[in-house]
């Protein structure tokens, strides 16, 4: 890993991940020594936040939930004030094993964005139903926009370089859906190029999984808006940054 880890950080959005999340930062710490991890706990009702502080992470608390975009657009925020130019996104759930970091970070030398790909031949993790065929068509459409073979366009498990993390810290999407596949869209037509690592899945360590098979059957209609949405708005170039965005102290 060619970056210096004390440039680099993890960020976890967490929503009532009492259970899981003090393991997760303690494995980022012992498997990448010197990343900065911070925790963005997204409106938690339970002890998320006291768990990622004791296991020694920077907790940053939002007063109410945002969702996955809106925690990760203050991680990006985070990230540019206090001098990191590297963001790895890490659920905290405990699903992405933090030894794929080095990889995704590699690939950064090459890349502005890495997605830590669930369906490139690494593991068994697997998805049915519309979900799947969501997928499917996703990866598809966007794979030709990025000009590159994208086989996860949904992971939140991946990587943003220096030039991604200021156009996400001002241009992160945090409607649903739009955290993963118009965060792409954004970056394309931005400029950056886009890459991806197979990397394997793990079993929730803990908590409630977001999506319910209410959610599971309407996904494929969420998708493709938020598809839609992201091929109407109009280009965002890498000049509409704020060089010093600033966010509210961490806990």
């Amino acid at each position: 890993m060619s970056h210096s880890p004390s440039r680099i950080l993890v960020v976890m959005p967490a929503y009532n991940e009492e259970e899981a999340v003090a393991d997760v930062v303690r494995e980022v710490f012992a498997t990448v020594p010197g990343v900065g991890v911070l925790v963005v706990d997204d409106g938690s009702s339970d002890a998320t936040s006291r768990r990622a502080a004791e296991a020694g992470a920077t907790v940053l608390r939002l007063p109410i939930n945002l969702g996955v975009g809106g925690a990760m657009r203050a991680g990006f925020k985070y990230a540019l004030q206090y001098g990191y130019d590297t963001v790895i996104q890490v659920d905290s759930d405990g699903q992405h094993d933090p030894r794929s970091i080095p990889e995704l970070v590699s690939a950064l030398e090459t890349h502005d964005v890495v997605m830590g790909a669930r369906f490139a031949g690494v593991g068994d993790y697997r998805v049915s139903g519309p979900r799947h065929w969501a997928m499917v068509v996703l990866s598809a459409v966007l794979s030709r926009i990025a000009k590159t073979r994208l086989t996860d366009t949904t992971s939140g498990f991946r990587a943003s370089g220096p030039r991604a993390v200021r156009l996400f810290a001002v241009h992160y999407p945090s409607e649903y859906l739009g955290d993963t596949i118009e965060s792409l869209v954004i970056a394309q037509r931005a400029g950056l190029s886009i890459a991806q690592v197979p990397v394997a899945m793990r079993p929730r360590a803990g908590g409630v999984p977001s999506h319910n098979p209410y959610k599971a059957a309407v996904y494929l209609g969420r998708a493709g808006m938020a598809l839609f949405v992201a091929l109407i708005r109009p280009r965002l170039p890498l000049s509409a940054t704020v060089a010093e965005p600033s966010v509210n102290a961490p806990a």
